[in-house]
């Protein structure tokens, strides 16, 4: 069975830094298009960065170019996403999420896989 579990959450103040992790178990995704999500209170679940399993293209939502940084370790079998001078903003409970075929999307449908998703809240 596969399962994706996030970390690396939690409280950071405005302009601070954190990195989140996903590792998982069942499965190997070195071969899989892997992204993050994002969702807000009352909001809808939004993209924040994906990549790609062929030659690791990187895609990223505008609110967040040049701040975060999603990137991935086959060898570990786990996605990273360094989330450089956080505002207020970005919080949200973020979660990864790997698709079964294909390419790196920004539609959450194209998903088959997700982790519960861990909480970041940046105070201002």
């Amino acid at each position: 069975q596969v399962q994706l579990v996030e970390s690396g959450g939690g409280l950071v103040q405005a302009g601070g830094s954190l990195r989140l992790s996903c590792g998982n178990s069942g499965h190997t995704f070195s071969r899989n298009a892997m992204a993050w999500f994002r969702q807000a209170p009352g909001k809808e679940r939004e993209f924040v960065a994906s990549i790609g399993w062929i030659g690791g293209s990187t895609y990223y939502a505008e609110s967040v170019k040049g701040r975060f940084t999603i990137s991935k370790d086959n060898a570990k079998n786990t996605l990273y996403l360094q989330m450089n001078s956080l505002e207020p903003e970005d919080t949200a409970v973020y979660y990864c999420a790997a698709r079964l075929q294909g390419p790196a999307s920004a539609t959450p449908s194209r998903y088959v896989y997700w982790g519960q998703g861990t909480q970041v809240t940046v105070s201002s």
